[in-house]
């Protein structure tokens, strides 16, 4: 009867190992090619539809890690030019109440925005003061230099699609308050806003395209 059972455990042993590795690894940090056709289709299809598709993840040291992915019917020279437009930030995203840009040396800008965060009762004005730096149109990268954030730094990525009629656009953040906040708040904040701000960059390029468009 034992042994019977010990031969059942040994050969039921592998498939219990494989089923705990695979919930033990986050979907955060599955690379690409394991993750199916059909997956990567429908979440393509979310993206043509206009939908702002978020993902958040808990890193070590109580960071957040947000990625958010849109489809802009307008080429990556145009996303760029919004993605990139800090005095103006202020006008179309939402939360921002003030934007600019500080210097430029032709490489790398320094750029300060001011913004409104929170939910329910956390609320928060958060200043920052951030780097800028990429290659033209399609990667760029950002990190606080000061601020209220401990850890505040991503990238901006612009894939072309079609032939460069429109633009795949994806942000990567990974964040930690230097103020009191709960990893729960935080990541309810960033669900909230992040659509929000992909959702406002691909109104305003698709808005400077159908001006473009209008006056030739």
């Amino acid at each position: 009867m034992h042994s019977s059972i010990r031969r059942a455990y040994r050969s039921l042993l592998p498939i219990i190992v494989v089923l705990i590795s695979f919930v033990s690894y986050p979907s955060w940090a599955q690379p690409t090619e394991s993750t199916s056709s059909d997956s990567l289709s429908s979440e393509k299809a979310q993206l043509l539809n206009g939908k702002a598709v978020v993902a958040l993840a808990d890193l070590p040291d109580g960071v957040t890690g947000v990625e958010g992915h849109i489809y802009i019917a307008a080429p990556p020279k145009k996303v760029w030019e919004v993605v990139t437009d800090y005095d103006n930030h202020k006008k179309f995203v939402p939360n921002v109440l003030d934007s600019g840009t500080i210097s430029d040396n032709g490489t790398e800008k320094v750029i300060f925005e001011k913004g409104k965060s929170g939910m329910l009762f956390f609320q928060k004005t958060v200043n920052i003061k951030m780097k800028v730096w990429g290659e033209v149109p399609k990667h760029l990268f950002f990190e606080q230099i000061t601020g209220e954030f401990k850890v505040y730094h991503g990238e901006w990525i612009l894939a072309d699609y079609r032939q460069g009629t429109g633009t795949f656009l994806t942000y990567k953040a990974e964040v930690k308050p230097d103020f009191f906040a709960p990893r729960f708040a935080v990541k309810n904040v960033q669900k909230r806003d992040c659509p929000l701000m992909m959702s406002a960059m691909k109104k305003q390029a698709e808005s400077l395209v159908s001006s473009e468009l209008k006056k030739e």
